[in-house]
């Protein structure tokens, strides 16, 4: 039998790798963990968690105001992005020694390295020049943002990295792109002052997500003084002696702003790993390729997480990662489940949503009922805001089951993590109607509609 260094190598100390690395460790296997950056990954140090405590800083600005409304005196107020941002890095840099203390406390090694492939079975760390050994190893390395080199002038632009750590907060801002990076972003930077231009080559921003939702998340936000320019995109970008970004677009105009940001998509990080040393398989984009067990088609070698290309969300990583366990350490073949996932969008108004689309589900369905809600929040009504909250529930007419919840609105995150567990134990429309309300709240229109808005038969509303 042959003798490896470890039972088990992690490369990329994400959300996936750190779970896959630290339950493995816990099982008694011989463990390490390389990361060449910092430990928690995208989502802990440039992704979920500090966007969302710049989301928490950007609502201020209408809680302030809304405050009027019910008889409070607001005085002047100033925003400090310097102090934000220190106070982000500190929040951040806890959570990292936390995903480091938890490898120790398991008894995996932690690797502050960059770590690539000689083969199926070789790791070579860069910076010690060491080489080591594995049974099993795992490749977790996420996914970095697109450069879109091919635009000219991208190397004046940002990604989503740069937007947590800019030197000063601009005083403009345009933002390429249409899926939830770009929607977020353009509402915290709105929410703290900056002028938001949006550009996005399609018909409506979000695709993919239920037209409702993507057509009212653009209302609002055009109604608070964001711009969204559809079906263009910046053919090029150039600095002004002055010292602005001048952005032409194909559809002919010129944008003068401060900054120019970039979320045109993620690639898989898989460049220099050495792959094709250890003869590992990547699609066209660079994305690995993986079976129904996450495994590669080298068999000892597997693929969690935003490396895989198959569903780009942290909760999905660590589920990834825990099917693995089961698999490999615990010879119990366990596959990741990826249908009926809740996600949110963290735009002002929130986006909270599982499974199907209106869209989708008129394809996949013989006939639909749709029970959709449109209304001011209570705290509306003395806020003066006009922002409107859109719930909708789509089920299958034959089955009665609901295939697809919807929600725009304040907290829709946090709704649609429950309703998803619903939705994932099968749920009727009429387990619904027999659902007492929680009186008041906004989340009572989901158990109140009990009436179909409106059919959809053979793709066809009537």
């Amino acid at each position: 039998m042959t003798a490896y260094d470890y039972d088990l190598f992690v490369i990329g100390a994400g959300s996936g790798g750190v779970r896959a690395g630290r339950v493995a460790a816990s099982l008694g296997k011989t463990v390490a963990v390389a990361e060449e950056y910092r430990f928690g990954g995208t989502c802990v140090i440039r992704g979920c968690v500090p966007k969302k405590l710049l989301v928490y800083a950007s609502q201020f600005s209408e809680h302030f105001e809304d405050a009027v409304g019910f008889g409070w005196t607001v005085g002047e107020t100033s925003f400090d992005w310097k102090k934000l941002i220190a106070a982000k890095d500190a929040e951040i840099a806890r959570l990292e020694a936390i995903y480091k203390r938890n490898l120790s406390n398991s008894g995996a090694e932690a690797i502050e390295d960059r770590a690539e492939l000689v083969d199926a079975h070789t790791v070579r760390l860069v910076k010690s020049g060491r080489t080591v050994t594995a049974d099993k190893i795992v490749i977790a390395t996420g996914g970095t943002p697109n450069p879109h080199v091919a635009l000219p002038g991208y190397e004046l632009c940002i990604s989503s990295n740069e937007a947590f750590d800019l030197p000063e907060l601009p005083k403009s801002i345009l933002i390429a792109g249409g899926g939830y990076i770009a929607v977020e972003f353009a509402n915290i930077f709105h929410g703290l002052g900056v002028e938001v231009t949006l550009i996005y080559r399609g018909q409506e921003i979000l695709s993919r997500f239920d037209q409702d939702m993507r057509h009212g998340l653009r209302k609002a936000m055009e109604d608070k003084g964001m711009r969204v320019i559809l079906t263009d995109v910046i053919a090029e970008v150039t600095k002004s002696p002055a010292g602005h970004l001048i952005a032409s677009t194909m559809g002919g105009e010129t944008l003068a702003v401060d900054t120019v940001m970039l979320a045109l998509g993620r690639d898989p990080n898989t460049d220099g790993l050495g792959l094709e040393a250890a003869g590992v398989e990547v699609d066209e984009l660079g994305a690995i390729v993986v079976d129904e067990y996450s495994r590669t088609n080298i068999e000892n070698i597997y693929a969690l997480g935003d490396v895989t290309n198959r569903v780009q969300l942290t909760p999905v990583a660590i589920h990834e990662a825990m099917c693995f366990i089961e698999t490999a350490f615990r010879n119990n073949p366990t596959k990741p489940d990826h249908e009926l996932i809740a996600t949110a969008v963290f735009s002002q108004p929130e986006i909270g949503t599982v499974g199907l689309s209106e869209e989708e589900a008129a394809k996949r369905y013989a006939e639909l009922e749709v029970y959709r809600a449109e209304f001011r929040p209570m705290k509306a009504t003395l806020s003066g805001r006009q922002e409107k909250t859109i719930m909708k529930l789509i089920v299958d007419a034959e089955s009665r089951k609901v295939i697809g919840s919807h929600i725009l609105g304040h907290e829709a995150g946090e709704m649609a993590q429950l309703i998803g567990i619903c939705l994932k134990a099968g749920v009727t429309k009429d387990d619904f109607d027999r659902t007492m309300a929680v009186h008041p709240t906004a989340s009572e229109e989901l158990v109140t509609m009990y009436t179909p808005s409106y059919r959809i038969r053979n793709g066809e509303r009537v």
